[in-house]
């Protein structure tokens, strides 16, 4: 199926994988995707990700990680900010902190994808792509 926006995509995907308690969940590769599943693992909000199949097929595999023995997901929430009818940029004075520092928001800069800590050690702005808690 083809997403129009592959970030809500990825996120919804998450989202409904640690819902159901799943080991893994595929999404779509896309340098977004792939960038956002970058930031996740050096966060530790998620265990690993691999790009597998080849061409147009091509996919991403993450793996999630949980806490406990009742398996508690480590992502609380994902939360997309920007979205394709509606922008939201951020200068590097006013980037949005999720939870008081507990959560991360993702932001697309143009040094790359990163978070919003990395974007104010860095003095950089961009577009705020999601909160992740």
């Amino acid at each position: 199926m083809a997403a129009n926006d592959t970030i809500a995509d990825m996120l919804t995907r998450i989202r409904n994988a640690n819902l159901a308690r799943h080991q893994t969940t595929e999404v779509p590769a896309t340098k977004m995707t792939h960038n956002i599943a970058r930031v996740l693992k050096d966060e530790g909000f998620i265990a690993d990700f691999e790009e597998v199949g080849e061409g147009v097929k091509r996919s991403l595999t993450i793996s999630l990680k949980y806490r406990g023995r009742n398996r508690q997901p480590i992502i609380t929430s994902l939360k997309r900010v920007s979205k394709p009818g509606l922008r939201v940029y951020s200068n590097r004075r006013e980037l949005p902190r999720v939870l008081g520092g507990i959560g991360i928001a993702i932001i697309s800069t143009s040094s790359g994808i990163m978070t919003d800590r990395e974007a104010r050690r860095q003095g950089v702005g961009g577009e705020v792509l999601c909160h992740i808690w």
